[in-house]
């Protein structure tokens, strides 16, 4: 049996690929999903208001399975991931972005996984494909094999930036449907950054269980232009709403409440880093000031590059016209902060 859904019975996953502007992926994209082995699949691929060839790609595939669901306004990650579990029908729902693809036993794997511990949701390792072609491992697969579910507390405090290059935010999880119907869990859709983070800790949050597959079934392609790939201030106030529109929802006591608390304090840390490097790039040192004063320990993020970078701005100069640019003052990691995915 493979990936193709032969009648109207009810498939085992449905893959849901929020898709915006992805003409040059989405096809390899699809097809992953399509060369599942062991499993039926159905394949919703939700255009959010592309302004490429999208939806004309995807019409043209004739991919067995295969649904294009076109919002009529664009939604952002989360919101194209709801429209797509809405319209599932499988008894489980994986998420595939869609520049990205997965392995042909992946699903299969997880699955049978996940039966196995009764498991509401099952993450897996994860394979990172550079531009330039390099591959490499996300996770250290002992790290994952000694883990046989993922808990909440370990979840939110694998969720803090600068701590790690890539955190457990990147897993792509596979949810049991049912339980996400019981639990009435959705993205929050006013992320546009950190929606998945979310919706896994919510998951834990309601009391489900996650299973561990220490082995890649998922292809994550690094590209330009990712809004994973950049952090602003903006995001982040965006992230600490959402925690609070979590913890609303959640009280969380225990280990996972300590875990939340270096989280927020984490964010907030971010934030000020943030704020400080604006005020650097725009020549504002009295604000700046202020923040480091406000918030020293926001200081220890790249701490050298911030001193070399002060050093050149107050030097003297006999040219200041030729004086160090702007755009040396910004951080060259900021483009590389560890952040949960791709839009």
């Amino acid at each position: 049996m493979n990936g193709t859904l032969l009648s109207d019975a009810i498939p085992d996953v449905s893959v849901v690929i929020a898709a915006y502007n992805a003409a040059d992926t989405i096809g390899d994209a699809i097809g992953s999903a399509a060369a599942q082995e062991g499993v039926t699949v159905e394949i919703i691929v939700v255009d959010d208001c592309s302004s490429d060839a999208t939806r004309a790609t995807v019409a043209a595939l004739g991919t067995s399975g295969l649904t294009l669901l076109p919002l009529d306004r664009n939604r952002g990650p989360g919101g194209a991931r709801n429209a797509g579990f809405a319209a599932a029908r499988g008894r489980w729902i994986a998420v595939l972005d869609a520049d990205d693809t997965l392995q042909p036993d992946r699903l299969c794997r997880m699955i049978a996984m996940a039966e196995a511990k009764d498991a509401a949701v099952v993450v897996d390792n994860l394979d990172v494909l550079h531009a330039d072609g390099r591959r490499e491992r996300m996770f250290a697969p002992a790290l994952l094999a000694a883990m046989p579910a993922l808990t909440l507390p370990v979840f939110i405090d694998a969720n803090r930036i600068f701590h790690a290059t890539h955190n457990f935010g990147y897993m792509k999880p596979v949810f049991r449907r049912s339980f996400l119907e019981d639990k009435d869990l959705a993205f929050d859709e006013a992320l546009r950054i950190g929606e998945d983070y979310l919706l896994l800790a919510s998951v834990l949050a309601a009391g489900g269980t996650s299973a561990v597959v220490p082995e890649a079934g998922y292809v994550y392609r690094i590209r330009e232009g990712s809004i994973s790939r950049v952090l602003r201030l903006d995001h982040v106030d965006a992230m600490l709403a959402g925690d609070r529109r979590f913890l609303a929802r959640f009280p969380l006591r225990g280990a996972a409440a300590d875990a939340q608390r270096r989280r927020t304090r984490n964010l907030e840390e971010t934030r000020s880093f943030l704020a400080l490097i604006q005020h650097l790039k725009n020549r504002s040192l009295g604000p700046a000031l202020r923040v480091a004063l406000g918030d020293p320990v926001a200081l220890r993020h790249l701490s050298m590059p911030i001193a070399a970078r002060w050093r050149r701005l107050m030097a003297p100069s006999a040219h200041p016209r030729t004086a160090a640019p702007r755009a040396d003052l910004s951080p060259t990691t900021a483009e590389d902060l560890p952040l949960e995915n791709k839009g």
